[in-house]
């Protein structure tokens, strides 16, 4: 591995582990709040839609199928790669960005993120997170972010270990892959964060996304 190589990649290394053995890492089930929050804001597919960490595209493929305009993003080339093997009807629908450091010339009607902002552990990797946000909404444009936790812990991982190899919890048994990194708010802090990066809560609360995600914060939020 390259020592140079951005901690927050390291799930790049997880897919590949996953993907050499002939599995997918994460499951495929949607994440319902994506869906619901589509629907009770009145989000159709004449809307420019935009996923930040589509990981193996469980959200993306749905959302796909229903005929939105949807831009699929991922910093990672293995899962980029992986989705567009899986779905080839969609192939020019998912794109390697890393939405700290690039940029893209258009802004969508609705971005969504789910479980990729507790991966950003330290506060300018997190500010940078929502000002691609911020610069890349409509001007009535929404975003949905949820991040793992209960709403009251606070944890983070150190990102030097990032891509240190650890045993975890599979479909298939367990599996030695990158361990990644993490960093877990309370509520408090996720609110506070939110609306001191420019960004106006219109509803919050907690949801969840099984078997992966047992509790998610999420909120919806506008420029």
């Amino acid at each position: 591995m390259n020592d140079a190589a951005k901690y927050y990649t390291a799930y790049d290394e997880r897919y590949k582990t996953a993907h050499k053995q002939g599995v997918s890492w994460a499951g495929d089930v949607p994440t319902p709040i994506v869906s619901d929050v589509l629907h009770r804001y009145g989000i159709g597919p004449d809307r420019a839609l935009l996923e930040i960490g589509c990981g193996e595209g469980r959200d993306a493929a749905p959302i796909l199928a229903r005929g939105y305009d949807l831009l699929a993003t991922d910093v990672s080339g293995e899962a980029i790669a992986y989705c567009r093997k899986r779905l080839p009807a969609h192939e020019a629908r998912f794109q390697v960005l890393d939405c700290l450091s690039g940029r893209l010339d258009r802004r969508f009607d609705f971005i969504y993120a789910v479980a990729v902002i507790h991966m950003l552990v330290p506060d300018g990797d997190r500010a940078g997170f929502y000002r691609f946000v911020r610069s890349h909404l409509t001007p009535r444009g929404l975003a949905l972010i949820c991040s793992m936790g209960d709403g009251e812990a606070e944890t983070q991982s150190d990102v030097s270990q990032a891509f240190e190899l650890r045993e975890r919890d599979h479909e298939t048994g367990k599996m030695l892959v990158a361990a990644t990194s993490c960093r877990m708010v309370s509520m408090g802090s996720f609110e506070r964060e939110l609306t001191e990066n420019g960004l106006k809560i219109l509803e919050k609360g907690l949801t969840a996304s099984p078997p992966e995600f047992n509790s998610l914060l999420y909120a919806v939020v506008s420029l």
